[in-house]
């Protein structure tokens, strides 16, 4: 089983208690998700974002709907939160979103660890497709969200 990580941070020019709360808010996640993935909440909102909370949604793989169940593992506002996969494309998917107060404003930090699903054959997928396909996603959220916070 390989775990693959992808790291990203960005910085913002704003305070910390302004930029978590962004994040926070799952509703968010469809504004900054590449629209050829057809992202979708099925959670109705309010969604209350707190340790234990769970939300489902669907993303479009290759234009076939897939439903993904989070749940929220830490929550620690402003600094830190972890959501999980419970249901999804991967074997496995954590999350760690981390935010720190620097000079000027706040770094984000994202930590994604995943598996692959069907072994070899996933990891084959990997190399060809989907550590390119989300290496895009998390390139266009970094350019959504300098847009977003100016």
């Amino acid at each position: 089983m390989n775990v693959h990580i992808l790291e990203q941070q960005q910085f913002f020019a704003h305070p910390v208690e302004t930029v978590f709360p962004f994040f926070a808010t799952p509703e968010n996640l469809e504004q900054i998700t590449p629209a050829s993935l057809g992202m979708q909440i099925l959670t109705p909102s309010p969604i209350h974002m707190r340790e234990g909370a769970l939300f489902d949604y669907v993303v479009r793989v290759n234009g076939f709907p897939m439903r993904w169940t989070t749940l929220i593992t830490v929550y620690d506002p402003p600094h830190t939160f972890v959501d999980v996969q419970l249901r999804g494309p991967y074997g496995y998917w954590h999350h760690t979103h981390r935010f720190e107060s620097k000079e000027g404003g706040t770094l984000m930090q994202d930590e994604v660890r995943y598996v692959m699903p069907l072994g070899p054959l996933g990891e084959l997928a990997h190399r060809l497709w989907v550590g390119r396909q989300l290496r895009q996603i998390f390139a266009h959220r970094k350019t959504i969200l300098a847009d977003h916070f100016g």
